[in-house]
C-alpha cells in the first residue's frame, strides 16, 4: 500500500478520533525536501541528489478530568530515488493514566535522556531512525509499559520494552550508506529475536544547580554490528546483529548563571567485546542580547571519547566538538546551528550546519548542510568521504 495513502489516511482519522473535544489538538505538516550532494558518488548506482516529500501528524486527546490522555503521532516519507526510505512511522501511540501514587504509559512512546549537543549516549529505549538522517537525533516508536513514581528523594522511571525494533538502512540508490549493501535478515544473540523481552529503570533528581540521572538497561543493542559475508548470488554484503547487553548510563547537566554543564557516561558490557566505556561531555556559554538586539548566542564546546577500537570503534572515539547556536529571538523563530568536530586520532573532520526560519504562520523553511574533509583510511566515517551535502525543505503547517 503506497505510503503517501496511508499518511493522508492516518491524518483523517486523528483528525477525527483527537479534534472532536475542546481537551484535543491535532497538528500537522507537509513537507518538500531536495537534498544535493557536492561531489560525485564513489558507487555507480548511487544518485547525486534526492527528492522527498514528508509528512508528520501529531494528537492528543484529554479526559477524565485531564488525568488520562490518548496521543498519537506518525510520520512518513516518499523519496524520489530510494524505495527503502519510503516508509511511514508510528512514532507515538499510547495511553497515560495519573493515578494517586504514580503514573502509567502503555504504548508506543519516544524517551529522551541524553544531555549533550553532539552525541545522546544515554539514550538507549528507542531505535534511530536511520532512514530521516545521520545525526541519530530522529528515532523510532518503542512498544513499551512505563511506570513513573515521583518522590521528594527523585523520581523513578521503570520500563518493560516487549518488541525490538531494527535499524533500517537506506537502499543501494541512497548516499549516506554503508559501502556495501546490508542484508535485511538480521541475527540476534537471543533466541527470541525481536520478542525478547527488555527492561530499564532511570532514577532522576535535582541536587542544587545539577539535574541528575541515573539509568540502567538489559536487552537488545540497539545499535547494530555489521558482519561481512557473502550473499548467495557471491557479492559482498554486510549482515545486521543484534547482541544482548547491560548498559549503566548518568547524565548530568548543572545551569550555573549563563553556564551550562552536560555530561554523559556510559558503561555497556557483552558477550562479545566485554565491557567498554564512552562519555561525552562539555558547555555552553550564552551570550545574551548579542550588540543589543534580541539574539543570543551559546558557544559549545564538548569532547567524545569511546575505548572501542578495530572493527567495533564508532565515529566519536576520541573527538572535540566546538559550534555555536544562535537564536534570534524574532517573531519568526529564526535559528542556527553550528557544529564543527575535529578526530584527535584519525584527523577527520565533519562540520554540521541546520537554520530554519518561519516564512508566514504556515510555511517555514529549513537548511542543512554536512561537510566531511581530511577522511582517514582506518576511520569508521572513511566511505562518508565524498558525501558532503545540501539539503533544504519547505514546510506547510496545519
Amino acid at each position: 500500500m503506497p505510503v503517501s495513502f496511508l499518511f493522508v489516511s492516518s491524518l483523517l482519522v486523528s483528525a477525527t478520533v483527537f479534534s472532536a473535544s475542546a481537551n484535543a489538538d491535532v497538528k500537522a505538516n507537509i513537507g518538500f525536501e531536495q537534498r544535493n550532494f557536492i561531489s560525485d558518488a564513489l558507487l555507480a548506482e548511487q544518485t547525486d541528489s534526492s527528492s522527498s516529500l514528508t509528512g508528520l501528524i501529531e494528537a492528543y486527546r484529554d479526559f477524565d478530568n485531564n488525568a488520562q490522555r490518548l496521543v498519537f503521532s506518525a510520520s512518513g516519507r516518499v523519496d524520489e530515488n530510494d524505495s527503502e526510505r519510503n516508509h511511514i512511522d508510528l512514532a507515538e501511540l499510547y495511553w497515560w493514566r495519573q493515578f494517586e501514587q504514580f503514573e502509567l504509559y502503555t504504548g508506543v512512546r519516544k524517551v529522551t535522556w541524553g544531555v549533550t549537543e553532539s552525541v545522546h549516549l544515554v539514550d538507549v529505549i528507542n531505535q534511530t531512525n536511520a532512514l530521516e538522517n545521520i545525526d541519530g537525533e530522529d528515532k523510532l516508536g518503542q512498544p513499551m509499559i512505563e511506570l513513573i513514581a515521583v518522590r521528594d528523594w527523585g523520581t523513578v522511571e521503570a520500563y518493560v520494552l516487549p518488541y525490538f525494533r531494527e535499524r533500517q538502512t537506506p537502499g543501494l540508490s541512497s548516499r549516506l550508506r554503508p559501502p556495501l549493501p546490508v542484508l535485511e535478515m538480521a541475527l540476534y544473540e537471543s533466541e527470541r529475536k525481536q520478542n525478547h523481552v527488555d527492561f530499564a529503570m532511570r532514577w532522576s533528581h535535582y541536587l542544587g544547580a545539577f539535574d541528575v540521572g541515573l539509568s540502567h538497561f538489559v536487552g537488545t543493542d540497539r545499535e547494530p554490528r555489521f558482519i561481512p559475508v557473502v550473499e548467495e548470488q557471491g557479492g559482498a554484503a554486510l549482515q545486521p546483529f543484534y547482541a544482548q547487553i547491560r548498559q549503566t548510563g548518568l547524565a548530568v547537566q548543572a545551569t550555573v548563571e549563563a553556564w551550562l554543564w552536560k555530561l554523559e557516561v556510559v558503561s555497556k558490557s557483552d558477550n562479545f567485546i566485554g565491557r567498554h566505556t564512552s562519555a561525552a561531555g562539555g558547555l555552553e556559554y550564552t551570550f545574551y542580547s548579542i550588540a543589543g538586539t534580541n539574539g543570543d548566542l551559546g558557544v559549545i564546546a564538548e569532547y567524545q571519547f569511546d575505548d572501542r577500537r578495530a572493527q567495533y570503534a564508532p565515529i566519536s572515539q576520541n573527538d572535540a566538538v566546538f559550534g555555536g547556536r544562535w537564536a534570534f529571538n524574532d517573531l519568526d523563530n529564526t535559528q542556527i546551528l553550528a557544529l564543527f568536530s575535529q578526530d584527535v586520532e584519525y584527523g577527520n573532520r565533519f562540520f554540521s550546519l541546520e537554520a530554519s526560519r518561519r516564512l508566514t504562520d504556515s510555511w517555514t523553511l529549513e537548511a542543512e548542510l554536512r561537510a566531511f574533509a581530511n577522511a582517514d583510511v582506518r576511520s569508521p566515517d572513511y566511505s562518508f568521504r565524498n558525501e558532503d551535502y545540501i539539503q533544504l525543505a519547505l514546510r506547510r503547517y496545519f
